[in-house]
């Protein structure tokens, strides 16, 4: 294949609508504009949700409450059966986990759940756990840690 053998896909090309070209052009006289009016003068243009003065209907739906949504702790959420993809013994952290694609876009972090089973001892790092997943990583001699705390001093 070469360059000059390429080719746009068929129906992604349309034709310019050739406006004013008489009347069996099927876009003559008001050229797709409709009647007359303020949308058929040249250099009009109304914004979107302009009704013509009346009062708009989004200013006219009462605006009650509060949506607590913006505020919302976000994350993305792990299953047991997604760590088995890791060594024995490894440490599981929100970049391991990205690494393999568990962990993808827009959240505040890591949240791991208890659904699947666990078949090696991890120590798994996350923002949050679920409390069958924290019994279940525990049960298998891992440890959870919460993301972003400080790891206490060795015990003496």
């Amino acid at each position: 294949m070469r360059l000059h053998d390429l080719k746009p896909r068929p129906g992604s090309k349309h034709r310019r609508k050739r406006l004013g070209q008489g009347e069996s052009s099927g876009h003559g006289k008001t050229s797709g504009r409709g009647g007359k009016g303020q949308s058929a003068r040249s250099g009009s243009s109304i914004r979107i949700g302009f009704e013509g003065g009346q009062m708009p209907l989004i200013r006219r739906i009462p605006k009650r409450g509060f949506n607590n949504k913006r505020h919302a702790t976000v994350y993305w959420p792990v299953n047991m059966e997604a760590l088995n993809e890791f060594d024995d013994g490894a440490r599981v952290d929100e970049i391991a986990l990205k690494s393999l694609g568990f962990a993808n876009g827009k959240a505040h972090g890591v949240k791991i759940l208890g659904s699947g089973e666990l078949t090696k001892k991890l120590t798994v790092v996350a923002h949050a756990f679920s409390a069958s997943a924290k019994q279940k990583i525990e049960a298998k001699g891992g440890t959870c840690e919460i993301a972003g705390q400080k790891v206490e001093a060795a015990k003496a």
